[in-house]
């Protein structure tokens, strides 16, 4: 939805649970937040007891007093009864604030909630927060994090791409979930906030171009290999400070997206041979929810090849 759209949205009076489907299922629950459901009157442990990750927002351009009172409740009744629910806390709608105000008001409500949390008996409470827009892609960096916190094979995802970005000559890669354009896993450098922009764009390229001029998979049935000429939607697009974008579909729900120099995909076929090894080692990794073991090539000059298993297998 264009960031000018959600002008003409509803606030929300009640309780509302939007299922999500895609590379794993979860719920999205959103609640109203005039509504006090640490009172009697609601269930409180049918709301948080199969809950994974409780985000607050926080309006950054309004009055935070009232908002942070009733999150210091909340969390207090959280570390007594689920202390294993990730907290996450959105300061919403900074673009209109200068870059000072924002780290400001940040530290200011960390600083009162940590000494809340104290008051009350509750040192150490795990809490990030992030700082968001729906004019930029900071809102789906922030919920790209909590998505990640929710994966029991992060670990092995991350040690993955790092084999394949050091075999392939990739300077970044992120495994994007297609449709809401969150990353859920990266390799360990650095996340560069451009690099994961111009990733992000590159999607809605693709699906616009898709949406035109693709044409949908045949049916497989069930047990059924697929047909020999099916293929993955791959695309490869040169910028203008020579860094290539790669990429290439993993399966209906994920994609995966690289950042590397043009020295770097004039070996394209090294390039596709590893990333449909690592392909296959993701969908091993999803069936059997563990470690495994992959062998990349390194190059044409190169016979050995590199194994890589996370460390500690589930």
């Amino acid at each position: 939805m264009p960031p000018m759209e959600t002008l003409f949205l509803e606030s929300t009076t009640k309780i509302q649970k939007d299922p999500i489907h895609s590379f794993m299922d979860f719920q999205v629950w959103d609640f109203p937040g005039q509504l006090d459901y640490l009172d009697d009157t609601f269930d409180f442990d049918n709301i948080f007891g199969e809950l994974g990750a409780l985000i607050w927002v926080i309006d950054a351009q309004d009055e935070i007093l009232d908002p942070l009172s009733r999150l210091h409740s909340t969390i207090i009744a959280l570390q007594r009864s689920y202390p294993m629910i990730n907290i996450e806390v959105f300061i919403h709608k900074v673009d209109g604030l200068s870059d000072e105000y924002k780290l400001d008001t940040m530290r200011d409500i960390m600083q009162r909630t940590q000494d809340e949390l104290a008051d009350a008996g509750f040192d150490n409470v795990q809490i990030s927060y992030h700082l968001t827009s729906i004019y930029d892609h900071s809102i789906f960096e922030a919920f790209s994090k909590v998505i990640q916190k929710l994966l029991p094979q992060l670990g092995t995802l991350e040690n993955l791409l790092n084999v394949l970005c050091s075999n392939s000559g990739i300077e970044k890669a992120f495994l994007f979930d297609v449709l809401s354009k969150i990353y859920i896993a990266t390799d360990s450098s650095p996340v560069d906030v451009q690099s994961y922009e111009i990733c992000s764009d590159f999607i809605d390229v693709i699906v616009d171009v898709s949406e035109i001029y693709g044409y949908p998979s045949p049916p497989v049935s069930p047990g059924a290999a697929p047909a020999e000429n099916t293929q993955e939607v791959s695309s490869i697009i040169k910028l203008q400070n020579g860094m290539v974008l790669y990429l290439r579909e993993i399966n209906k729900f994920l994609a995966l997206i690289c950042l590397m120099r043009k020295e770097s995909i004039e070996k394209k076929g090294l390039v596709d041979y590893n990333v449909q090894i690592f392909q296959n080692a993701l969908q091993r990794v999803f069936e059997l929810g563990g470690g495994v073991r992959v062998a990349l090539a390194q190059g044409p000059d190169e016979e050995e090849q590199q194994e890589a298993a996370h460390p500690e297998p589930w």
